[in-house]
């Protein structure tokens, strides 16, 4: 059965004065999905995603397709095929590389300075890099600003400079404020915590069914006990008490 998505429209201003109106795709995971068109026309898919589940590339390529094929009616022209951006916000290393925003586009691979077409960019925002700057730059970087105020443990003081600092900010910290009265928003937050705690659970019930699984087979064969907790980290008890 097909997961049933919940939608709520927003108005969305960016740090680049650019405001665009915005689609919020709401499931019972830890992914936040956004589906914005700019002012100039652009698409942009916002992905927010906190664990690792792997594929994180092919997985933004395959939402940057999708979006890039759906911005053209049958019969339509290419030309007017939409120019995409994704930006994947991640609480995890998806790109090898020490800057926490790195930005991919179609370049040649000889000449650098040959761009195929500025139709496809990917972003993607490392929360975890960002966090681990010794400085943020939120005086003068508009993203910093931006990160720093989605930090869960900003500080009052913090909070009160970046609203003075930024009217984008400001209005979004506003906007916050109505959306933590609104039942529906606090509804659907409370199935997205309910939700990771039935997988966090799921996924600890299957890695002990493997675990056990595992010491079983290694029992059988003979191996000492010492072995098999180092293999299974299963307990000297929780081996012993296993039933073969």
């Amino acid at each position: 059965m097909a997961k049933t998505k919940s939608r709520r429209l927003v108005n969305i201003e960016i740090v680049e004065h650019r405001t665009f109106t915005a689609e919020v795709i709401g499931d019972k995971t830890s992914i936040l999905d956004i589906r914005a068109v700019a002012e100039d026309g652009t698409r942009i898919n916002i992905e927010v995603q906190l664990r690792d589940y792997g594929n994180m590339d092919r997985r933004s390529l395959f939402y940057w397709s999708r979006e890039f094929a759906n911005g053209l009616d049958k019969g339509e022209d290419y030309s007017l095929l939409a120019n995409v951006v994704a930006i994947n916000i991640v609480n995890f290393e998806a790109v090898n590389a020490d800057d926490f925003h790195t930005v991919f586009h179609l370049w040649e691979d000889t000449h650098r300075d040959c761009l195929l077409t500025d139709a496809l960019e990917i972003h993607f925002i490392d929360v975890k890099k960002f966090n681990a700057l010794p400085e943020k730059n939120i005086e003068n970087d508009p993203l910093h600003r931006c990160l720093t105020f989605f930090d869960q443990n900003i500080s009052d003081d913090l909070l009160k400079e970046l609203t003075n600092m930024d009217a984008a900010i400001y209005k979004a910290n506003e906007k916050m404020k109505f959306l933590a009265n609104d039942k529906e928003v606090l509804r659907l937050y409370n199935m997205r915590e309910m939700a990771q705690i039935d997988y966090n659970s799921g996924m600890k019930k299957a890695r002990d069914e493997r675990s056990i699984e595992i010491a079983r087979n290694m029992i059988a064969d003979g191996e000492p006990v010492e072995k098999i907790v180092k293999y299974t980290g299963l307990t000297k008890e929780d081996i012993n008490n296993l039933e073969l």
